[in-house]
């Protein structure tokens, strides 16, 4: 395999594990309140409120909320259709550096940059919605895991980039052979 065609299906790999991820990550604001109540089940059967308290009162109380905002205020969890419908959107822009890593590698670079503004939205934004510091970090956890195999992508379509722009030399032509004469 040539190292063109092994950059190709590196860089097609790492894309395809980044999609998937994103579209799962995705999916799972749809049926919310039925995750939670599922969640807060798995975790009494396992035993956690025993020794992460903090964590199984943080998913009642999430639990609490959206059963009360899908009862009373079903509207709002609207606005987390919308975040799984742009989930699949972004994911689906991936396409782009999937069939052109080079001419699109600009979609890898807007992912970068949008894991990183996870950072700041969430330093920010979660101290006023009362979120825990401890839950900040699980959803920065995401800009940060998620910028590792773009930053991987991004690399490896920089140097098939430049096995593009430089192709290797043909191979030298054998000795000249001056054309027939013509009868």
């Amino acid at each position: 395999m040539s190292d063109r065609a092994a950059l190709l299906k590196g860089i097609r790999a790492w894309l395809v594990f980044f999609v998937v991820c994103l579209v799962l990550s995705g999916a799972t604001a749809f049926p919310l309140v039925h995750e939670l109540r599922w969640t807060e089940d798995l975790l009494r059967s396992l035993s956690v409120p025993e020794h992460l308290p903090a964590l199984t009162d943080w998913i009642e109380r999430v639990r609490q909320g959206l059963d009360a905002a899908d009862s009373d205020y079903p509207f709002l969890l609207y606005g987390t259709d919308w975040l799984a419908f742009a989930h699949l959107m972004i994911a689906t822009a991936f396409w782009g550096p999937y069939r052109d890593p080079v001419r699109n590698i600009w979609v890898v670079e807007f992912g970068m940059i949008a894991c990183a503004g996870i950072v700041p939205l969430a330093l920010i934004c979660g101290p006023i919605r009362g979120i825990p510091f401890w839950w900040s970090v699980i959803d920065m956890s995401f800009g940060v895991l998620g910028v590792i195999p773009l930053h991987i992508v991004r690399k490896r379509i920089k140097r098939l980039e430049a096995l593009t722009a430089n192709p290797a030399p043909s191979p030298a032509p054998g000795p000249h052979v001056p054309p027939a004469p013509a009868a």
